[in-house]
């Protein structure tokens, strides 16, 4: 199978000449591209005079994670796509284990390694870590991390298990399989588009699967820092959004109905621990959320998983 290693870059010229390096030396046979989202610094410069083999793609304006990969990928041909942050240390062995499970089940769409943390490379990293899941609410999280406590990487992730959503930061996926299911939903920008991506697939009876045989280390934030109020909405708001579009019905009222409350405390959490702007955040996020319903209600599938009750091995189910 045909692997594209595609790194999508917005001004970060910095992460390319950090890690840049690193991922062309241990990628092997793959195809290496840049998508850049317009950038304004010497990103596409710099590569160009450096790294004459890498392929560049350019778009013509920032679309964001979501959008920039859409429009870039319709010029990249493979049969896999690994979608790598640019602030990614890769490993001398990333790539055999992931392709591995692609060769063992054709109905594998999305795989992830083990991704841990580049400055404190002996615990789990926030994006992913060792797979991830959806609990009861619809709030996503993974093996190694429940929303700000991180494991130590003590071994005990490294096996080979079927997860709800694989980590955007190194993400492995079909290329068949990505364009069957529309791509991500550009409206989200960034943040949660692959959770999005990774349950639709689900609904399409795909499996998504993690791999602790292959690591990589993440730095994090590279692009928006986590106490930026953007990020808050960007979350909020997206995840609204995806179980509108996701949930089955049955689920859908009662659980929208306590993630607006819950909500509500998150504001006033927010605005305690990390200032208005992260209150008023949360305020745009739902603003947003209410004029994307008519159109996310058109993006429904027709087939949602009840995952809360026949997949209740894929939710922890004492986790709230």
């Amino acid at each position: 199978m045909k692997l594209a290693i595609v790194i999508l870059n917005w001004n970060g010229q910095n992460w390319l000449e950090n890690f840049l390096p690193n991922v062309i030396q241990n990628s092997g046979d793959a195809e290496l591209y840049i998508i850049d989202n317009a950038s304004t610094d010497d990103s596409v410069s710099y590569l160009k005079l450096n790294f004459p083999n890498v392929k560049i793609v350019q778009n013509d304006r920032n679309y964001g994670f979501a959008g920039g990969y859409n429009e870039g990928l319709k010029k990249i041909e493979s049969d896999i796509y690994c979608l790598l942050n640019s602030d990614v240390e890769v490993t001398e062995n990333w790539i055999p284990p992931v392709m591995s499970l692609f060769e063992l089940d054709e109905n594998i769409a999305a795989v992830q390694p083990k991704i841990l943390d580049f400055n404190k490379r002996n615990y789990f990293e926030f994006a992913g870590a060792g797979g991830g899941f959806i609990d009861n609410l619809g709030f996503p999280y993974c093996r190694g991390r429940i929303f700000e406590n991180i494991e130590e990487d003590l071994g005990q992730y490294n096996d080979e298990i079927e997860i709800f959503w694989a980590s955007g930061c190194c993400f492995f996926i079909r290329s068949k399989d990505f364009w069957a299911q529309n791509a991500f939903d550009a409206r989200f920008f960034a943040h949660q588009e692959e959770i999005d991506l990774c349950w639709r697939l689900k609904n399409a009876g795909k499996k998504i699967f993690y791999t602790g045989k292959s690591s990589v280390y993440h730095v994090g934030g590279g692009t928006l820092n986590k106490q930026s109020p953007q990020k808050t909405f960007l979350n909020i708001r997206n995840n609204l959004s995806m179980l509108l579009k996701n949930l089955p019905f049955p689920e859908l009222i009662w659980i929208i109905f306590i993630r607006f409350v819950l909500d509500g405390f998150a504001g006033i959490y927010f605005a305690f621990k990390n200032g208005m702007p992260h209150f008023w955040a949360v305020i745009r996020a739902h603003f947003s959320f209410y004029s994307q319903i008519r159109t996310s209600f058109k993006l429904r599938q027709n087939h949602q998983i009840a995952h809360f009750y026949k997949d209740k091995w894929l939710v922890f189910k004492n986790f709230l």
